[in-house]
């Protein structure tokens, strides 16, 4: 889905004067952190002492006139409430003693088998990461989501054991959720909707559930690429036949269910990282996003904070607002960050036009398809209708029923779903539909289950067939015409894998020297679970039933990553959030199965780290990756200070003291123990710019270990490593290395930027680690 920019209030742009102006209808939800310790002793709860707080601020309301202010408490990742206030109330609050901050709520979107084989993690290896971490079975995978369908074959408890003994999670029943609907797979359930309802009112029981079962699909298609048991035989609609599974079969899941119809609200989101933290998760899961905006304003970054404080894996999926850059989300360098790939497995459904020109097409269609051998008139629906541009996208409503009927309609991708333009070409007599990338979009594919025969061509394809239908309508001998050919499925595609046109691409734009995505992992055209009474279109009026459905999205890719990171911690239990990521980053590949660099599917050229971070996760390899970079909270903080963050600001993050005074004189941003080295150099006139990197490995592998560096310099840059080998005794030891970055200036228009990058790798021969470095020039406006 779309990522809409939320709404975000700045109080300090708002006179106090103005403020005293605004009714309070204008309420917004604000997260207010407290002090930990502050509590007077005469409430016996802080949130007996939020609630008084609250009512001395507008004592002309009082608690029983108004008792659902206080939307959620919160006491794990964070310390304090969220609540309704109007602005006068916010900006009041900030001065109340014990309060550290008042941040105001944004609302968030989702970012919407054969990936198990394409990862290399088969059931019938007797070694390997599946064997080794039992499949996951200790370990409890958090998926912060639209809730679960617990029903589906994906969570079974066939053979599994009771509940591991740390958990502290819980089945909250609800709506058509009895609490019998977990088991010894699905071992906790909650919903948060105090949030969402606070700003959109009560919801509506007949499309949504008042309960952690879930009325969209999303949800349930995340949980299972988590962690889905072997299921056969899996398809969707006759597509993509075969045995589906999640990457950790046999982790357990707890769902967290926090996305509503009208989304995703953070004061909810904080709520659900606070319960999965106390209840006990190993691994969180979030395909959720929205605007990037400074970490100490960010609930989720906030949330995975202290998630990552407390021991747990955080990885978000990067969004998916590409094909262009700066589009990255959930770029926090505590949270690993995942753009989506292709599988080597796709849908044909070519479209044969008149001239006997194919164009190739893309499409998951199941039901009757269009006369063998027979050709169908062809329009583009911009060409017909009163307004153009409502009825080239095929909008609701905006096509004539005399001109399309029995028609196949070309319409172009934007504003509406991609299968509820089928339903309008439907509904007005069309017979079969083409739907055509915009420029932005590409060449990148999606398949979708429409309604009608159809199929998604690329941009360059869409405009080749208006050529046709505009050349062929002048002629009266041979009108246009044209045939969808489905094809069904095809596999060992080559080229894959290939970084896909939606997933959204670096620079970091919060922070250029942290690069992110940090990987990529499958999120295009995936085989998960799906609930029933969701059509898999997703539209209101498909009453198809489906067990499993194919999506696509950095949604898909995430989960991917969060399964994996349960294997990893469950063959490696000592491992910390940091050093699971490193393992993944630094055995990570950027060559496809045809031997060139990983494409990117917009443009079908080579892709960059900008696309895909360190590469494409290697389970096999993460496993056992030789020398990890290890990071701790406290080095999260000094982070934090080199960003020039005030002591209140890295307080709201990390609910830590900071002192800077260490971190400003030990380095800069670049300085953190990342996997990946990111250099920015701002070009004022300056022939040579130079700059240096710290790192710590930490051997992981092999004692008595010798590694050797290789340095890939960035074209046009100068690098030097010292040592250039690190010779380890035991396991476990960490060493220092040095890394020095000489640039020379290039020729720049102002206000732009080059960016080159190469790459330092460690070997002993048996191990290969390898860190991208990114030197980015910017030449100032």
């Amino acid at each position: 889905m779309a990522i809409s920019p939320p709404t975000l209030f700045t109080l300090s742009l708002l006179s106090l004067s103005f403020l005293l102006l605004l009714p309070s209808s204008l309420s917004k939800t604000f997260i207010v952190q407290v002090h930990h310790d502050s509590k007077p002793s005469i409430f016996p709860t802080h949130k007996h002492w939020y609630e008084s707080t609250l009512t001395s601020l507008s004592p002309t309301t009082t608690a029983t006139q108004n008792p659902t202010r206080i939307i959620h408490t919160y006491d794990t990742v964070f310390h304090g409430f969220s609540a309704k206030l109007s602005p006068l109330e916010a900006k009041t609050l900030e001065s109340v003693s014990g309060v550290i901050a008042v941040i105001p709520e944004q609302i968030r979107k989702l970012h919407t088998t054969r990936s198990p084989e394409f990862l290399g993690l088969k059931t019938s290896d007797n070694a390997g990461l599946l064997k080794e971490s039992d499949f996951g079975s200790d370990f409890v995978i958090g998926v912060i989501d639209t809730g679960i369908w617990p029903e589906r074959q994906s969570f079974n408890d066939r053979d599994l054991g009771p509940a591991p003994a740390k958990w502290k999670g819980e089945c909250v029943s609800g709506k058509d959720f009895p609490a019998t609907s977990c088991n010894r797979k699905l071992i906790g359930a909650r919903y948060f909707s105090d949030g969402y309802e606070a700003t959109n009112g009560k919801m509506n029981e007949t499309t949504e559930y008042r309960s952690p079962r879930d009325s969209d699909g999303h949800g349930t298609h995340t949980a299972s690429i988590a962690a889905g048991r072997y299921v056969f035989p899996a398809s969707t609609l006759g597509y993509a036949r075969g045995v589906a599974a999640g990457m950790a079969p046999k982790a357990r899941l707890a769902t967290y269910k926090v996305c509503w119809n009208a989304g995703c609200y953070d004061s909810d989101i904080l709520a659900a990282f606070d319960a999965a933290v106390r209840d006990g998760v190993d691994v969180i899961s979030l395909s959720v996003g929205g605007v990037v905006v400074p970490y100490y304003l960010d609930a989720i970054a906030i949330g995975a904070f202290g998630a990552s404080d407390a021991g747990v894996f955080v990885s978000a999926s990067a969004g998916n607002g590409g094909p262009g850059g700066l589009t990255v989300t959930n770029v926090a360098p505590w949270v690993t960050t995942v753009g989506a790939g292709t599988l080597d497995r796709d849908f044909p459904a070519d479209v044969k036009l008149g001239n006997g020109k194919i164009i190739p097409g893309m499409s998951v269609y199941g039901g009757p398809g269009l006369a063998a051998g027979r050709l169908y008139p062809l329009i583009y629906a911009g060409n017909e209708g009163s307004d153009g541009y409502s009825s080239s996208l095929c909008l609701e409503g905006s096509l004539d029923p005399n001109l399309v009927k029995n028609k196949i309609v070309l319409c172009d991708r934007g504003i509406n779903s991609r299968p509820a333009k089928g339903e309008v070409v439907q509904k007005a007599g069309g017979i079969g539909m083409i739907l055509a990338n915009g420029v932005f979009d590409g060449e990148g594919l999606v398949a979708d289950c429409h309604v009608i025969p159809a199929t998604a061509v690329g941009a360059a394809s869409g405009d080749e067939i208006r050529k046709y239908i505009s050349s062929a309508s002048k002629s009266n001998k041979s009108p246009p015409t044209a045939t969808i050919d489905f094809k069904g499925t095809r596999l060992h595609v080559r080229p894959a894998p290939v970084v896909a046109s939606f997933s959204a691409r670096g620079p970091n734009p919060e922070t250029p020297e942290i690069l992110k995505p940090d990987i990529i992992a499958p999120g295009l055209n995936i085989l998960a679970a799906w609930p029933d009474r969701v059509g898999p279109s997703g539209l209101p009026s498909d009453k198809r039933e489906t067990e499993f459905n194919i999506l696509s999205g950095t949604s898909m890719a995430c989960p991917h990553v969060s399964g994996l990171a349960a294997l990893l911690k469950a063959a490696h239990p000592e491992w910390s959030p940091a050093a699971i990521r490193s393992a993944l980053m630094t055995t990570a590949y950027t060559v496809d199965n045809r031997g060139g660099t990983i494409g990117d599917e917009s443009t079908g050229n080579s892709s960059t780290v900008m696309d895909f971070g360190a590469g494409h996760v290697h389970p096999q390899k993460a496993m056992d990756p030789g020398l990890v970079y290890d990071l701790n909270s406290y080095n999260y903080v000094d982070f934090l200070c080199n960003l020039n963050y005030t002591t209140k600001n890295i307080q709201m993050i990390t609910r830590k003291n900071a002192d800077c005074s260490g971190a400003k004189k030990a380095g800069h941003i670049g300085n953190l123990n990342y996997p990946s080295l990111t250099a920015v150099f701002q070009q004022y006139g300056k022939r040579k710019m130079s700059t240096h990197f710290i790192r710590t490995a930490t051997n992981v592998g092999d004692a008595n270990s010798v590694y050797q560096v290789t340095v890939k310099p960035p074209s046009g840059t100068l690098v030097t490593v010292q040592p250039e080998k690190l010779v380890f005794r035991r396991v476990g030891q960490r060493l220092n290395f040095l890394v020095r970055v000489k640039a020379v200036a290039v020729k720049l228009s102002p206000g732009s930027s080059s960016t080159k990058t190469g790459s330092i790798s460690w070997s002993d021969g048996k191990h290969v680690v390898t860190s991208p470095l990114v030197v980015t020039m910017q030449a100032p406006l």
